[in-house]
């Protein structure tokens, strides 16, 4: 009897192929999950959002896949914000992962599918096995395509119809003038590089006045409703405005460059005006200061001058034929010539009004002269006045004041001496300010001839 061997047994070659498929089928079910009996590495990572990452989605790093995603849950954190914990097995050749690794979510593909792709970073401490990567080392999530596909909805795709059918409308026929555009941003495009500079270099702090402009469109957001009514209300002005656009705004927009010019070469002169005009500003404003203080005494001189005003309408309507005789007056050929005699006898007396001007102002001594004579004349008795009667005798000595003298009266007796001031100062240009006559003291037994010694009183009766 011939014996045969395991390879001739169908039995048995129909049973190994059937395990075989089977193992085939279990490891191709669980590779996602990591091949059994293969040693992993895992880790935790924290991530902002799950979305559309499940169990089974690749881990890389380098484009390399190195493990898988094998779970997700969600943890809340203190400050109530949910975050997506990303339970990888990873790779034991990845071990120990860097401490300053990023992640970022990727798609895939245009399906939706996604993998998280790990950058390795270059610190000596690693994450041992069970431990959890922080939220802070991922990075920004990237716009997906299906995200850009969404802005391009139906509203969205008619405004570009319109916006296509405009920009048409308004370029064609227009290529020369196109051209001549491209040919003017040459020098622009040269000047601007200064500014491009300026705008880049790190003491112009650009970033700063970005976060600021930002800073105030939130701040400004909650008047945007009032904002987009100014844009309704500037759309009717600037209808308005069409009308007058040709030729009244036209010959404005055209006569601009001429006047830019002048105010180029004008300005410049004027600094010296303006500075001035600064300086006239700094000093009325005190006095415009106090206009506050003043307004109600302003507001009070106005409401009476008001009135004051309209009847002089009726002044002026009676003073017409006095007017129209001093223009007559004016326009005689001879009233020059006797203005210019005035004017002569004028400037001829003024030294005399000048020298005698003090004597009234400061002394009063016509007032006083008036006053007393009209009483010198006036009082008296049943004999008559003092002026008729009253006899002045002269004192007794040799060259008194009663007859001729060789000399002034000097004596010998007390009362015989003489006393004349002549030119008494009266405060006039040159003297001392003194109202000397009536003033001036009696020197008893001494002959005085001229001014008195001293200054006197500078006022007299009815100045004081």
């Amino acid at each position: 009897m011939r014996r045969h061997g395991v390879a001739g047994n169908p039995v048995l070659i129909g049973a190994a192929t059937v395990l075989v498929v089977i193992v085939a089928v279990f490891l191709a079910y669980n590779a996602n999950r990591g091949l059994p009996f293969v040693p992993t590495y895992s880790i935790a990572l924290e991530a902002d959002s799950a979305a559309n990452l499940v169990r089974g989605n690749d881990v890389r790093i380098g484009g390399a896949r190195v493990g898988a995603i094998d779970g997700i849950t969600v943890r809340r954190g203190k400050d109530g914000r949910n975050v997506a914990i990303l339970a990888l097995k990873l790779a034991r050749s990845v071990a120990p992962l860097p401490k300053d690794s990023t992640y970022i979510v990727r798609p895939k593909s245009v399906l939706g599918l996604k993998y998280v792709q790990i950058v390795k970073g270059s610190s000596s401490e690693g994450f041992t096995d069970g431990d959890t990567v922080p939220l802070a080392a991922g990075t920004p999530d990237q716009v997906e395509f299906d995200e850009v596909a969404d802005v391009f909805d139906e509203p969205t795709r008619r405004a570009q119809q319109v916006n296509l059918e405009e920009f048409g409308t308004a370029l064609a026929g227009r290529g020369s003038s196109i051209n001549q555009a491209i040919g003017a941003f040459r020098p622009l495009l040269r000047d601007i590089l200064p500014v491009v500079r300026n705008l880049a270099a790190p003491d112009t702090r650009l970033e700063r006045l970005i976060r600021e402009l930002g800073d105030a469109a939130a701040i400004v957001a909650p008047v945007a409703e009032t904002q987009a009514d100014l844009f309704v209300n500037l759309d009717k002005t600037f209808a308005a405005l069409r009308e007058v656009a040709r030729p009244h705004i036209q010959d404005t927009i055209s006569e601009g460059p001429e006047t830019l010019d002048v105010a180029v070469r004008e300005f410049p002169v004027q600094r010296r005006f303006l500075a001035n005009l600064e300086g006239l500003m700094g000093e009325l404003r005190p006095g415009v200061k106090s206009l506050r203080a003043a307004a109600p005494d302003l507001s009070a001189a106005l409401r009476t001058g008001t009135p004051t005003l309209r009847r002089s309408i009726g002044l002026s309507k009676r003073t017409t034929s006095l007017l129209v005789s001093l223009q007559e007056f004016a326009e005689d050929p001879l009233v020059p010539r006797g203005v210019k005699k005035i004017t002569e006898a004028v400037t001829v007396l003024r030294p005399t009004l000048e020298f005698l001007e003090p004597t009234q102002t400061q002394c009063n001594y016509l007032g006083l002269w008036f006053r007393n004579v009209a009483s010198h004349l006036s009082e008296g008795d049943a004999f008559g006045t003092w002026q008729r009667f009253i006899i002045i005798s002269a004192p007794s000595g040799p060259n008194n004041e009663g007859g001729p003298s060789s000399a002034p009266a000097n004596g010998p007796n007390p009362d015989n001496h003489l006393h004349n001031n002549p030119y008494p100062n009266t405060g006039a240009p040159g003297q001392p300010k003194e109202c000397e006559a009536g003033n001036e003291p009696y020197a008893v037994g001494q002959t005085v001839i001229g001014n008195t010694p001293g200054t006197q009183s500078n006022t007299t009766e009815g100045t004081q």
